[in-house]
């Protein structure tokens, strides 16, 4: 006697979980509370991030400051590129701190919960821009000591801010991205080095005529040269001209590149 056959079922998928914005925007706050508590856990990156740079400039203005011919007092010219080595350093934090995330199994344990997926990473990209904004904060509080006397007014400041937080959020990107995409937390700690160094073939602390055919070249078609010089015009009140323009274009573009290749990498290292 024939049997009937019984069609295989399909697995079993549960449906993606899609929150309301509202849900969603207090669980990515959830997430980025969780990696501020981490600082207090672990201080000694936040302490790392702030007293290098506040060393370096303080070795730049006192002990190379007398011999830099820049057009005006150095301390006033080298400020804006030890900010931003500041929050890139403190950004590029990120990239080991996600990839231990997935090393230890915590991302997996976050996906198996209903919990927006991005909060992860959204939470770890706003902790790093107030992290940063922090460290920032005490970098120029240590300038002024030293020296630094900023001309701009509410606008510039205002302006200025924005970029910031802009580059802070297109670096911490970018290190998360990076940070998902290493098969190591050691690998992802060693990518913090590039953007350690990168403001140093820039306008950062001397200006790019001065340098070598090469490194001239490198300085004048980086994202850091155009980002320095708007931020030197705001604080000198001066006009920044087409190099906030570029400046706006270079963030975007790194914002882009970096939330793409973190979105991407995280659904694959997290399935």
């Amino acid at each position: 006697m024939p049997t009937a056959t019984v069609p295989a079922r399909p697995p079993y998928r549960a449906a993606p979980y899609r929150p309301a914005p509202a849900r969603a925007v207090a669980e990515c706050l959830v997430m980025a509370g969780r990696s501020l508590r981490h600082i207090t856990r672990n201080p000694e990156n936040l302490i790392l991030a702030v007293v290098l740079p506040v060393m370096i400039m303080l070795l730049s203005v006192y002990i190379l400051g007398g011999a830099m011919n820049v057009g005006r007092r150095y301390v006033d010219y080298v400020v804006p590129g030890i900010m931003l080595l500041c929050a890139g350093y403190g950004a590029a934090l990120t990239a080991p701190v996600i990839a231990a995330d997935v090393r230890d199994g915590i991302v997996d344990r976050f996906r198996s919960l209903p919990v927006f997926p991005s909060a992860v990473l959204v939470g770890h990209v706003t902790a790093s821009v107030a992290r940063n904004l922090l460290s920032t904060a005490m970098v120029i509080a240590v300038a002024l000591l030293a020296g630094f006397r900023p001309a701009a007014g509410p606008g510039a400041w205002l302006a200025a801010l924005a970029l910031l937080v802009l580059y802070i959020t297109a670096v911490s990107w970018t290190a998360l991205g990076l940070g998902l995409l290493a098969r190591s937390v050691e690998a992802a700690s060693g990518f913090g080095f590039v953007f350690l160094f990168l403001p140093y073939v820039s306008s950062g602390f001397v200006p790019p005529e001065t340098m070598p055919t090469v490194l001239r070249v490198i300085a004048e078609h980086q994202p850091i040269t155009p980002i320095t010089d708007t931020l030197r015009a705001l604080f000198l009140g001066g006009s920044p001209g087409g190099d906030a323009a570029l400046a706006v274009a270079w963030c975007a573009g790194l914002l882009a590149a970096g939330y793409g290749t973190g979105t991407l990498a995280f659904r694959r290292r997290s399935r």
